[in-house]
């Protein structure tokens, strides 16, 4: 993967962001420029041919040479990029004088020196400008990527001791009379903490199911007949599907803990993947009782936070997490795009 603090400029976005706001550029320097509105618009027609001409030629040598300055310091990326907006910059300027009617290449240094330098200058702080942005932008996306790293070392670290404790004991239970059962909600056990100590960022659909079902399967001997598991899955899941680590998992726990555990009769709770032409759409649900303790309710809010900020970091939408709630259902869904990013 590409890294460096400067935007992709390969992207049809940001070249489409880059020719709106340098559009933006030539009218304020039309509009500064222009006395009469004949003026105006032929004004604004030349000083966006040349703007355009520049930033896009820039555009384009940042985006060949995007590998290269991706390996060099933010000092080295910074005197890059001015010299190349510089160059080119000046380049256009002898280009245009060269074609231009009125002032011709032979002209005398004071006619053409004041239409090179202006460029130039202009050319200069609106690089130096940008590039100050791009890297304030880039130093806010590392933190944010950083705490959610964080959260998710503390989310792969988090064992309920109750959970622990409940599994133990059901396990000292099985090894008089179900000595197989007990051994494989040893082996299941063991999945759950070698996942938890693995601190990887992104797993495949398929670890993050046999994840979900090993946890369901030690839940369930807990519960009983209490915990019903509805698993609605298309048959043609792209199980190698790398997602980030930890999505499924935490809200069918927090769907037993808030939910079925607390209802006496239990409840069904329903897994569903579809796959769509473009991404996939997982639904967790459940039961709820009609009243709920407000300390069970914010410790769910807590590992919906921190689903919703990795998925938003993960794959840039803005809400990704869509949540329907009645006195007695709870339903969280969120898209997991079949393509990766780069």
């Amino acid at each position: 993967m590409i890294t460096g603090f400067l935007p992709d400029f390969c992207n049809n976005r940001t070249v489409f962001l880059l020719v709106l706001i340098i559009e933006l550029l030539a009218l304020v320097l039309a509009l500064a420029n222009s006395r009469t509105l004949e003026n105006f618009w032929t004004d604004l027609a030349l000083v966006s041919l040349f703007t355009q001409w520049v930033a896009l030629m820039v555009a384009a040598t940042l985006c060949r040479c995007r590998r290269w300055l991706a390996c060099l310091h933010p000092p080295a990326v910074t005197v890059a990029t001015f010299s190349i907006a510089q160059l080119i910059t000046l380049l256009c300027s002898l280009l245009a004088l060269r074609l231009a009617t009125d002032t011709g290449f032979g002209a005398h240094s004071l006619d053409w020196l004041p239409a090179i330098l202006a460029p130039q200058a202009i050319s200069g702080i609106i690089t130096l400008l940008a590039l100050r942005y791009f890297y304030v932008q880039h130093q806010w996306q590392q933190n944010i990527q950083a705490e959610a790293r964080a959260r998710l070392q503390s989310l792969q670290a988090r064992i309920h001791p109750h959970f622990l404790f409940n599994t133990l004991n059901t396990i000292a239970s099985l090894i008089p009379g179900q000595p197989d059962r007990a051994e494989q909600a040893v082996l299941d056990l063991a999945d759950l903490l070698r996942s938890a100590l693995a601190h990887r960022e992104s797993i495949t659909l398929h670890q993050e199911l046999e994840l979900t079902r090993r946890y369901l399967a030690i839940e369930r001997l807990r519960l009983g007949d209490r915990l019903r598991v509805a698993w609605r899955l298309d048959p043609d899941l792209p199980l190698d599907l790398p997602i980030p680590a930890l999505l499924l998992q935490p809200l069918v726990e927090n769907a037993i803990q808030h939910g079925i555990q607390c209802l006496p009769a239990g409840g069904i709770l329903t897994i569903q993947i579809e796959k769509r032409t473009d991404a996939l759409r997982i639904t967790v649900a459940n039961p709820q009782p009609a009243t709920r303790d407000e300390s069970h309710g914010s410790g769910q809010r807590i590992a919906q936070d921190n689903i919703r900020q990795r998925l938003q970091l993960a794959y840039a939408t803005p809400d990704p997490l869509a949540i329907i709630e009645t006195p007695a259902h709870y339903q969280v869904s969120f898209t997991v795009p079949l393509t990766v990013r780069d």
